[in-house]
């Protein structure tokens, strides 16, 4: 038995066939080969919870193409290197140094996507030195190489 509630309406119970069912579903689902956001809107929303790992995450995107250290960003966000490390591992399931890791990649996809810019630009305005090192970090993710992402 599903029970359907629309917008406005009072819910109503019916019985659904399973191919009922999922012509239902197939109508309202949107399947293509965009990549899913899910990998950074999940972090990012947990980050909200928590106001440390939600303050270092706006440290590491307004310093993103700096070299950074957790021992820096814990300094300014007042708190030890250790409270930070264990308050993002604990909120995120990840450890600092991934999550910057993470928000790098995230903006060097960004900009493969929207500019023309060649890898080594890239890779140093997001903060790697070495574009090997961006690549790499690209290729860990599936179908994230550096020429598929570009427009």
């Amino acid at each position: 038995m599903l029970i359907i509630e629309a917008p406005g309406s009072t819910p109503f119970r019916h019985a659904w066939r399973t191919s009922a069912l999922a012509d239902l579903v197939r109508h309202y689902l949107v399947v293509d080969d965009r990549a899913s956001q899910a990998a950074y809107a999940i972090p990012s929303a947990l980050a909200r919870h928590d106001p440390l790992v939600a303050a270092f995450e706006e440290w590491v995107r307004a310093r993103i193409a700096q070299p950074l250290s957790i021992a820096d960003a814990a300094r300014d966000l007042g708190v030890s290197g250790r409270t930070l490390q264990r308050t993002v591992a604990r909120t995120l399931g990840r450890t600092p140094i991934r999550l910057v890791q993470d928000l790098r990649v995230e903006q060097a996809e960004h900009l493969l996507r929207t500019t023309g810019l060649p890898l080594a630009a890239v890779a140093r305005r997001v903060g790697y030195e070495s574009p090997g090192a961006l690549r790499a970090l690209l290729r860990r993710r599936p179908g994230k190489e550096p020429r598929a992402l570009r427009p």
